[in-house]
């Protein structure tokens, strides 16, 4: 029997029971869709987790407070008050760190602001005007305020669109004064719509003097973070070693793995992250991959049915001439193509509920999704279907394939 023979009576055999094969392979397409969702959403993910980075410019490098959390049980670490005013002073001074271009302290916090009988809850950033620059800021209404503004700890504010939008509506919010911590500060920017923005959304913001900030709304006398910039990207690694050891002689910490902060550039955020969202996808595929194996079993278990009630079509085969190595070829091919359809089938239906996903994500949750199709997941999913219809279906073709024609004839 040739395979062409084999391969059509395989196709007549799952046709005369359509409900029964279509039944039989939903726990392959479900598996396989599955997994093509989850990995299309996590690459969607990553890409936007590495757009948001990239959002603050690759020249960019972070001082964050606190030992670097190696586990969850250091988490706590990051909440310190290690960066003073003196770091911030050294760190300044060119002598220091010669390849630094200019470096600004960050405080943030959320606290209510109001005007009138209208209360809103921002974020707020104490900073300098080199935020416009770093964040690539700018305003529509109004201007950003000076350096002069951060030495005198002037009480002004520039807002975010949804703050103006929340607080005074379609009223004029230039000069006008809200109230933050019962104290005043006037308005003196407008911030354009601009969304997130490296994990911030400045819509949603109050930006002040980083000196503001600290006497009058958080009332502490350290930095949450410092924001810094080298000088060109090929200077980062020297500007990032030059910044800790000026921090730590100004901490008088001899032993690097005492330090009380630790540095991140945006190649160590977005490898880390990439890293981060690539593990749990392939773990949330894994969990899904289950699916193919009680799919497995199932169809395992049909075509042991399915060798039973055939038993009379397999004796007259053999008596015209069929092989045990033809039945084995045959009942395998039809398992084949059973999980061989479900995984086409699966993959179709993931990319549909991806496509699906990406549009929903991007057009009413306003996130900027971007489709990705796993290639490589749609190819594992053919194999892994193909491979499974191979190795539950060996036994049934085996079974099918040991019977004696003469008994098989006989069977009622």
């Amino acid at each position: 029997m040739i395979f062409s023979y084999s391969l059509k009576t395989a196709v007549t055999g799952l046709k005369t029971n359509r409900s029964r094969s279509l039944l039989t392979i939903l726990g392959i397409v479900i598996g396989i869709a599955a997994i093509i969702l989850i990995m299309s959403l996590g690459q969607g993910a990553q890409q936007l987790i590495l757009n948001q980075v990239q959002g603050m410019g690759s020249k960019t490098i972070i001082v964050i407070p606190g030992r670097e959390p190696k586990g969850p049980s250091d988490a706590a670490q990051v909440f310190s008050d290690s960066l003073k005013i003196r770091d911030f002073e050294l760190l300044q001074n060119k002598e220091n760190v010669p390849t630094l271009g200019s470096v600004m302290p960050l405080l943030f916090t959320g606290v209510s602001a109001s005007y009138g009988s209208e209360t809103y809850r921002p974020t707020i950033f104490g900073v300098s005007p080199l935020i416009q620059r770093i964040f690539d800021l700018s305003v529509s209404e109004g201007e950003f305020f000076s350096d002069d503004d951060v030495r005198a700890r002037a009480n002004v504010v520039v807002i975010g669109s949804k703050v103006k939008e929340q607080l005074f509506g379609e009223r004029f919010a230039l000069g006008e004064k809200i109230k933050i911590k019962d104290r005043s500060f006037r308005v003196i920017g407008i911030m354009p719509s601009k969304g997130q923005v490296s994990f911030f959304n400045f819509d949603e913001a109050v930006i002040v003097p980083y000196t503001t900030a600290q006497q009058y709304v958080l009332g502490i006398k350290y930095f949450h973070r410092f924001v810094a910039e080298a000088v060109s990207q090929d200077l980062i690694a020297q500007t990032v070693a030059d910044i800790k050891v000026t921090l730590r002689e100004s901490h008088k910490i001899t032993d690097p793995d005492k330090d009380d902060f630790f540095v991140q550039t945006q190649e160590d955020l977005a490898a880390r992250l990439g890293l981060i969202t690539q593990v749990l996808t392939l773990f949330l595929a894994a969990v899904a991959a289950i699916s193919l194996v009680v799919g497995g079993i199932g169809i395992m278990n049909i075509m042991l049915v399915s060798v039973t009630e055939r038993t009379r079509e397999i004796g007259l085969r053999k008596s015209i001439g069929a092989t045990d190595r033809d039945i084995l070829m045959q009942f395998l091919l039809e398992a084949v193509l059973l999980t061989g359809t479900g995984g086409v089938t699966g993959i179709i239906l993931g990319g549909t509920l991806s496509i699906i996903c990406a549009f929903i994500l991007t057009n009413f949750v306003g996130l900027a999704w971007s489709f990705q199709f796993p290639f490589f997941g749609a190819f594992l999913g053919i194999v892994v279907s193909g491979v499974i219809g191979l190795v539950f279906g060996i036994y049934p073709a085996k079974q099918a394939a040991r019977k004696s024609p003469m008994e098989a004839l006989r069977y009622e």
